[in-house]
């Protein structure tokens, strides 16, 4: 390996950018994204995921290109794409066949193709392999090689960045490994491990965000059963975090492309291997119920046709990510119970709102007033810090407030104002 390895992202969403940008300041680096519209932004300096700072955008020495042909012949391609689910909760691995088919037909002998892609053990030695072999012409492990390092990439976290985080690399060949381990240590000063093989890789990653959901799952269910007997879950877990083992996750809504949607990868792995996953759909069903669950607890304090005020729409704090928001399950559950809901988010995008979800977002909050209820969905920063005056002025006299995520649990409401939290 050398300073001149020439190296190609494909995909620059929240994952591919910030690696890009990050290889492009020890490699000759290339980010190629099928969205024109995207490598104009970026262009611009601009990032709408926030993930990289438009000065920062400004001066990488990253190439962009939109055109799968600026990739032809690089030595090595790192494949970021999202793997969602579809509407059947089935892998849809659409988007990276499509990857596969685009980085076919710009290799080169001699090339490595490394997914960072989310997948279940297997795919990428017997799905993109066979793929790459034929539109390129060439033979896997002979001509090219297969590599895997799974993204670990947290949306909003600035901590725990593409440069800091340990990195799981695993190669086709132990020389491939050696290769991508050296590449990936001038990236991260979090160090490089070196996974027993790709499936190994693949399947580290897939339990990770399995993991997390049944964690939270669990906590969602305690949730259930201590708001029957009317017990707050964020007292409790004050109580229990006082224990030095105990794994303090947080309830509500699993939404994004990772947590809520990875088990799925790996329940589809099971089955087709004979093992029905019990615990891992059990998790799912808990935190995919949950949105109705709560707009239930909600309506139950309200009146008919109440006029409600949902906060937040992206699937976590202080990102503009909408991509598969659980918050639309609590609107829509709240719509269907014959309330009237209104939308505000200052992250997201209103277009995109409206697109994926049908949402029109409120332009502001200036002027907002008379509602029955007002919902904390994501604790955006500018949410958080609300005060008892903002409440006395979004809401009607005998209003709720209804704080999914505990960010209001220090604020003293105004007299005649009701609060609800899980």
């Amino acid at each position: 390996m050398s300073s001149s390895l020439r190296v190609a992202v494909v995909g620059l969403g929240y994952v591919g950018l910030p690696l890009a940008v990050t290889l492009a300041r020890h490699f000759p680096t290339l980010g190629l994204d099928i969205s024109t519209a995207r490598i104009a932004e970026l262009q611009r300096g601009h990032d709408r995921t926030d993930e990289v700072a438009p000065a920062t955008l400004r001066a990488s020495t990253l190439k962009l290109s939109a055109d799968p042909a600026a990739i032809a012949g690089f030595d090595l391609y790192i494949v970021t794409v999202p793997t969602p689910v579809d509407a059947a909760n089935e892998p849809d691995l659409r988007p990276v066949l499509s990857a596969c088919r685009t980085v076919g037909e710009a290799i080169r002998p001699g090339a490595v193709v490394v997914f960072e892609s989310t997948v279940y053990p297997g795919v990428t030695e017997d799905i993109c392999g066979p793929e790459l072999e034929r539109v390129s012409g060439l033979k896997c492990g002979v001509d090219f090689f297969l590599g895997y390092s799974p993204e670990r990439i947290n949306p909003g976290d600035r901590e725990h960045t593409v440069d800091t985080i340990t990195k799981v690399v695993a190669g086709q060949t132990a020389e491939v490994t050696r290769m991508l381990a050296a590449v990936y240590g001038k990236v991260t000063r979090g160090g490089v491990f070196e996974a027993a093989s790709i499936r190994v890789a693949e399947a580290a990653k897939v339990i990770e965000n399995a993991q997390r959901d049944i964690n939270i799952a669990f906590i969602n269910e305690v949730t259930m059963i201590f708001q029957n007997l009317g017990i707050s879950i964020h007292d409790v877990l004050e109580a229990s975090a006082t224990k030095w083992n105990f794994l303090n996750f947080k309830p509500g809504l699993v939404g994004g492309h990772c947590i809520g949607v990875d088990p799925f990868y790996l329940a589809r792995c099971a089955i087709d291997h004979g093992h029905h996953p019990e615990i891992v759909l059990a998790g799912r069903r808990i935190n995919d119920g949950m949105g109705r669950w709560i707009a239930d607890r909600i309506s139950a304090k309200l009146a008919d046709n109440a006029r409600i005020l949902v906060l937040g729409l992206t699937f976590k704090e202080n990102v503009p990510d909408l991509r598969n928001s659980k918050v639309v399950d609590v609107i829509r559950a709240l719509r269907e119970a014959g309330h009237r809901v209104d939308v505000h988010d200052p992250l997201a995008d209103p277009a995109e709102a409206a697109h994926e979800y049908g949402e029109t977002l409120m332009p502001s909050l200036d002027g907002a007033g008379g509602y029955d209820c007002v919902v904390g969905a994501v604790p955006h920063a500018p949410y958080a810090a609300f005060t008892a005056e903002a409440f006395a002025a979004l809401l009607a006299p005998g209003g709720l407030v209804a704080d999914i995520k505990g960010m209001w649990r220090g604020v003293a409401l105004p007299p005649g104002l009701r609060g609800w939290q899980l």
